[in-house]
Parts: C-alpha cells; structure tokens; sequence
C-alpha cells in the first residue's frame, strides 16, 4: 500500500479507531485477510469467511507486524472498526488507486476477462510488462470482490502497470469491480460457457464480459479477440478505440502456429503499420518470433492477447515477444508439466469448462505420441441443466481423440464415463472411480514409464489432490526407472 495511517483509514472507510488505536499507526505493507502472511506494518482485515473468522486472528497478526486492523467487533486491540470489512476494502482501494494516479500519471491499469484464460493471460502479461517497469500482477486468480482490491491495495509508489483480473458470476459482477478499479486498457479473451449454469446462457455471458470495455474512459483502449463474434461485438459498447487479435483476422495478428513434439507453442507475432499505443505514439511494426514454454496451442491465443495489450501500452513488440522466451505460467495447476519416473503428468486441475476441457484433450493427445495416454476427468461444475450432454460430449471426444485410458472421478464425472462407453470405448479403456483416493490408487499401480497422464476438472471437484501423492509416488520408485524420452529431447 501507499503509505497510509490508521487515522486516514477510518476517514476514508468511514470507521472509527478502538483498541486504543491513536491513528498515527502507519500502513507500509500490503492488506491482508490471512494472519499467517502477516509482515511487519501490514493491515489485517479481520475478514468473516465461510470457514474462518479473522477476528480470532487479530492479536496474532499484530504479534507478527500489522500496523493496524480493520475488523467490524471491539475486540479491545487497536484497530479500525467499520460495518463491513468487504466494503472497506474497497473504499480503501478505490482511494489507494485514485492517489497512485495523481502521483504516477504513466501508471496503467490493465484488467483482464473470459470464460477461460484469465489467469495464464495475466501472469503472460505480467511477465512482458516487468521487462519495462515495476508491474503487480499477482500469481494465483484473485479475480472476484475481495481478491481484486486485495491486488490494488499492493499498489506502492513505484508501481507503473496494475494487472488485474476480473470473474463474474452473474451481469453486474464487472461493473462492481471496475467501479472499484477502473481500467486504462480492457483486455477480453473469449466467450464461453464456463459457469453457464449461473448465467443461463452465452449471451448472457457476454454482456457479463463486456461490462469491462463499457468501463472504459476514451482515453483508453479496448484489446479484443477479433476471432470471438462475442468479443468482436463488444467493440460497439467500447467509448475507447479498440485494437483486435487473432490468428486469422485482426489489428495484430499470430502467424505460423506450430506445435513441438512436446506440445510447446511457437508463433509469429506480426505488427503491420499504422497501429498506435495508449499514448498516442506509433507501435514498429514488424514480425517476431514467440516461443513461450507453453503447452497448447490454445495457450497461443493468451499469448497473443497478452502480447497486443502489452504493445498497445508502449512495450516494444520485439521487446514484449522477447520476454515471452521460454516463459512459463507463474500460477500452477494450469498445464503444468511435472515429469518425475519417466512419466509426464499434465496437471490442469485448477478450472474446467467444455471449452478448456476439449482444449487440454487435444494437448494430451499431441504429446502422447507413440506414448499411453491416460485422462483423469473430473466433474466441470456449474454447467447448469445442460450438465450431463457436456460430459457425455467429452467423454465421446476423449475416445475420437484415441487417449489410451480414460478414469472419470466422482459422480458428477459420471457421464463421461458413459459417453465413452457409448461412443466405443470398451474392454477397460474407460473406467469409474468414486473417489480420489481410488484415483491415486488405481493410478500409482498402473502408471508406467512412458504415460502420459491429464489431469483436469475444475477446482471444487478435488482432482487438484491427485497430483503431489503421484508425484511422490513416481519419484520414490523413480531411481529404478529410465526417463522419459520427452526428458531427452524426443518425441513424446
């Protein structure tokens, strides 16, 4: 945070100071709701969640450091009492935002959305944009109404680029997160049905994400998937210039998209003339050569997009293309390759959707190759009435793709089990497990040299569990087994 007293907190919040709380205690760090993150002159936000009350964590949160706490009960410590800690927050960052624009005018926002994406697409971002300044984008999806001004309030005076990510789980979400944060570039990634089952229909999806181009002041600027029609349409709501991407169409555009024998991506980014940025300068066009270590080549498209919002800032194109070299997913569990016993196990089980779900298949199948590949599946959650179709349909691709194995876990994955049944897999190629504890087991028996192993459904429905006790397993009995041949540099 910019630095801060405890007094200048209550006046913005409209709270008052108890405990003992003089108002001289100074902010210097960052805000926090976790008191084991706590460092020295740090604010507690004494957050009621679901599973946990803040309050019980006050006195050991400024034990370890915190110059004050926001809480909403008198708990005798010093502290700033406020009705509601949620509320706070974001009064606190929308002033926090509001005085780091007046004393840095090049700070640039950047907010992010889609239905799939959004986290690579930020950390892609975040890694172009610290080749050209001091850059806060957060690893991990701190993407809703406590975790976005959580991200603002690490603003401090040398920041220059705030990248933020933005979810919605209903119209009306995005807006009440740009009222929080404006942003000075709009960056929107796709469409999809990823929480269809809380919109109701795509349509509603998109006005849900376009909320963020409607946020936009002229000044600023609009970055679109030009290959998305509900993107594309957006332009329409924007009163700032838009710049679109794509493969096919677009202002800039990704060329020659090639996938390795390990699934990594590489394409050409291709900048043509006459394009400017965010400050009314010209971007040099030209063509440049990315090669992420991504795998995918659905991670091109968030390369792309991270690519034309960096550019349309001011970042060099060969310099942002250049940062892009070998880089990697800072936040885990999203096509992370972890290769232990001469296995390679694709750990994907952060999200899931139909569209992220069909997307991951393909990579499994590309880099199984001359290979066994093994699908674990899991449940995609709030998918609505249409739930049991879009898991049959995945479970029938999972057989037109050839995957070796298919083990589809927990009731709610039930129908991909039995769309593969029906689409032609048989004699044990495709199998149900109720549980993850069976998965690890099943999986830590029959998983050999040379597999290649997925696994993917989204957060709530565990599968992220499976991937430690396997790893383990696999380097425990590792010292008797040859690599994989993908560790060499070969066909994998």
């Amino acid at each position: 945070m910019l630095q801060t007293t405890a007094g200048e907190i209550a006046g913005i919040t409209g709270g008052r100071l108890v405990g003992g709380a003089t108002g001289d205690e100074t902010v210097t760090g960052a805000a926090r709701i976790d008191s084991r993150g706590i460092e020295a002159g740090d604010l507690f936000a004494a957050f009621l969640g679901e599973h946990a009350d803040g309050h019980d964590h006050v006195a050991a949160a400024q034990r370890s450091g915190a110059a004050i706490a926001l809480v909403t009960r008198d708990l005798g410590l010093p502290a700033v009492l406020v009705d509601d800690v949620r509320t706070a927050l974001w009064d606190l960052a929308r002033a926090q935002l509001a005085r780091a624009r007046q004393e840095r005018e090049d700070l640039v926002v950047f907010a992010i959305t889609g239905s799939a994406g959004k986290t690579g697409a930020k950390d892609l971002l975040g890694t172009i944009l610290r080749t050209a300044g001091e850059t806060i984008a957060p690893v991990g999806s701190f993407n809703n109404e406590l975790g976005l001004p959580l991200t603002v309030l690490r603003l401090d005076a040398g920041t220059q680029y705030l990248v933020l990510e933005m979810g919605a789980r209903g119209v009306g979400h995005i807006k009440q997160l740009t009222d929080i944060a404006r942003p000075d570039v709009s960056l929107v990634l796709n469409v999809g049905s990823a929480h269809l089952g809380e919109f109701g229909s795509v349509e509603a999806i998109a006005r849900a994400k376009g909320e963020l181009v409607e946020a936009l002041e002229p000044s600023g600027r609009a970055i679109l998937n030009a290959e998305d029609r509900l993107v594309a349409a957006m332009a329409d709501r924007s009163a700032a210039p838009v710049l679109g991407w794509g493969f096919t169409t677009g202002d800039l555009r990704g060329e020659d998209l090639a996938l390795d024998v390990d699934a990594r991506v590489s394409f050409t980014l291709v900048v043509p003339d006459g394009l400017t940025t965010l400050q009314g300068e010209d971007i040099p066009a030209g063509r440049f050569p990315v090669r992420p270590d991504l795998l995918g080549d659905h991670q091109a498209a968030n390369a792309l997009a991270a690519l034309s919002a960096a550019v349309s800032a001011g970042v060099a194109p060969a310099a942002a293309a250049a940062a892009l070299e070998d880089a990697k997913l800072a936040s885990g569990q999203r096509m992370e390759a972890l290769r232990a016993g001469g296995v390679i196990v694709i750990n994907d089980a952060y999200n899931a959707n139909p569209d992220s779900m069909r997307q991951a298949l393909k990579t499994l199948a590309h880099l199984g190759r001359g290979h066994r590949t093994i699908a674990v599946l899991g449940e995609m959650l709030e998918m609505g009435p249409d739930s049991v179709r879009l898991h049959d349909e995945i479970g029938r691709l999972v057989v037109r793709l050839n995957i070796g194995q298919l083990y589809a876990i927990g009731n709610g994955a039930a129908p991909i089990h039995h769309g593969a049944s029906l689409e032609g897999s048989f004699g044990g190629e495709s199998e149900y497990l109720d549980t993850i504890e069976e998965a690890i087991a099943v999986l830590e028996r029959t998983v050999v040299p040379g597999d290649v192993v997925l696994l993917k459904s989204s957060r709530d429905a565990g599968l992220r569990e499976i991937a430690a006790p396997l790893i383990d397993h696999l380097q425990r009995r590792d010292g008797a087994l040859p690599e994989h041949p993908a560790d060499e540099g070969d066909d994998a």
